[in-house]
C-alpha cells in the first residue's frame, strides 16, 4: 500500500491506534510489563521510520512483534532487569499463578496469556509468534497442563 506523503500521518495514526494495544499486550505477555512496553514503543517507532515498508506488509503486527523481540533482547544485554510478572498481579486472583506463569517457556506464556487474558484467536497468536495454529494450540495445551500441576488444580 503506497500512500501519498500527505496522507501518511493520518493513515499511520489509525494504524498506531489499532496496533499499539495488541502489540503491547503480546510483548508484555512475553517479557513482562516494563520491558514489554519499552519493546512495543521501540517497534512502533521503527514502524514510523520505515512506514512505506511496514504499510505494504500483509501482517505488520507479527513483523513488529519480531522487532519488539529484538528490542527486548537489547534491554537484557544492557543489563536492565526484566520486570517480574508480579508487577501486574493486582488483577490476578490466585497469587501462585504469577510464579507458575514465569516457569513456562516464553512461547507457552505468551500463547496462554494472549488467549486467556486478552482473548486473541489462535490464528492471531500464530501470526504474532510466527507459528501455525496447531503449534499455538500445542503451546497452550502444554502451558495449561503445567499451570494446573503447579496450582494443584484438576483438569
Amino acid at each position: 500500500m503506497v500512500v501519498g506523503i500527505e496522507r501518511a500521518p493520518e493513515i499511520f495514526t489509525r494504524f498506531f491506534s489499532d496496533t499499539e494495544p495488541r502489540l503491547r499486550h503480546a510483548l508484555v505477555a512475553s517479557y513482562g510489563p516494563e520491558v514489554g512496553r519499552e519493546a512495543a514503543a521501540d517497534a512502533l517507532e521503527y514502524s514510523w521510520a520505515h512506514w512505506d515498508r511496514v504499510a505494504a506488509m500483509e501482517f505488520p503486527v507479527a513483523y513488529l512483534y519480531r522487532v519488539g523481540q529484538s528490542a527486548a533482547k537489547k534491554y537484557r544485554r544492557r543489563g536492565k532487569r526484566l520486570a517480574d510478572l508480579e508487577a501486574t498481579s493486582e488483577h490476578w486472583v490466585e497469587p501462585a499463578l504469577i510464579p507458575a506463569l514465569s516457569r513456562l517457556t516464553e512461547r507457552q506464556r505468551t500463547a496462554v496469556v494472549l488467549r486467556h487474558a486478552f482473548g486473541y484467536s489462535l490464528s492471531e497468536i500464530g501470526r504474532v509468534l510466527g507459528v501455525s495454529v496447531p503449534t499455538v494450540q500445542k503451546h497452550i495445551d502444554r502451558a495449561l497442563v503445567k499451570l494446573r500441576r503447579a496450582l494443584e488444580v484438576g483438569a
